[in-house]
This record gives C-alpha cells, structure tokens and sequence, in this order.
C-alpha cells in the first residue's frame, strides 16, 4: 500500500510539472497592431472590420474569433493574441476583401494592410476596344456561321 502511495505522488507531481510546462507555452502572447490604408494613396480606412482566427495545424481554421473596427487614423489593436498561426480578413464596403495567415511568434506584432479598388469585372458581352482578340475591333472579320472561310 505504501509502493502504491509514493506511485501516486510521483505520478501526481510529474502531471503538474507536465502542465506547468504547457501553461509557460500557453502563456506566451502577441499584442497586434493593425493599420489599414487605401492602396493608391496611403490614407487611412476608418471603420474597416478586421477579423481574427486561430488556424490549426493542419491549416483549418479553428471556431471562434474576434473581430475589431479601425478608428479614424486606420489603426485596431487587441493585446493578448497567443504565439501560432493566425488568419486576419478586413472587410470594408467599397474596397476588395483582403485574407492572409500570419505566424505570430512575437511579443509585438504589426501588420500593415493595404485595401484596394474592386477592378471590372470582364465580360464577353460588353466591346473591349482595346482588345486585340476581340474580332469586331482588330480589324479581322469573323467569319459567316454556316461558310468555312477563316478569318482574313
């Protein structure tokens, strides 16, 4: 009984030690600074959302997350992000969306995001002028449906 009673101790103070160990790792965290600015011409985006996941290790992202809004000068912080990988979207109307995984392993990260324009999108409805495939505008004649000519 007594074997058994130091068994249990050991066992007990390696699983703290264990934990304590784990707790140091867990322990360690980034403070994030965010500055979203328009891609043209370097002004701050106010009321942007900037949205946090944690990623996982096989690269999903995990549930959970935070999201934060930029203030008048473009900047959001948040202070006690853990140490991993880390997925950050900004949303904005009026600008494309912008995601990209970061590796926060610093006590002290920043992160500097630049949101553009949409572009057009391209449509084969619409005339292209300055497209040289474009067969009404290259000065090439498309050819008749039912004839077997080519194109000159």
């Amino acid at each position: 009984m007594r074997k058994f009673s130091w068994a249990m101790v050991a066992m007990l103070v390696a699983g703290v030690w264990a934990q304590s160990g784990m707790a140091q790792d867990e322990a360690l965290s980034s403070e994030l600074h965010f500055v979203v600015i328009r891609d043209y011409n370097g002004k701050p985006i106010r009321n942007a959302a900037v949205v946090m996941h944690p990623v996982a290790k096989n690269g999903k992202q995990e549930k959970g997350g935070l999201e934060l809004k930029t203030d008048a000068d473009g900047k959001a912080s948040f202070d006690g992000i853990p140490y991993g990988k880390l997925r950050v979207q900004v949303l904005t109307p009026g600008f494309q969306t912008f995601g990209a995984d970061y590796d926060i392993s610093q006590p002290t990260t920043e992160i500097t995001v630049k949101l553009k324009r949409p572009i057009r999108m391209y449509s084969i409805y619409e005339d292209h002028p300055n497209d040289p495939n474009d067969p009404k505008t290259s000065g090439q004649t498309a050819p008749a449906p039912d004839s077997g000519e080519k194109p000159k």
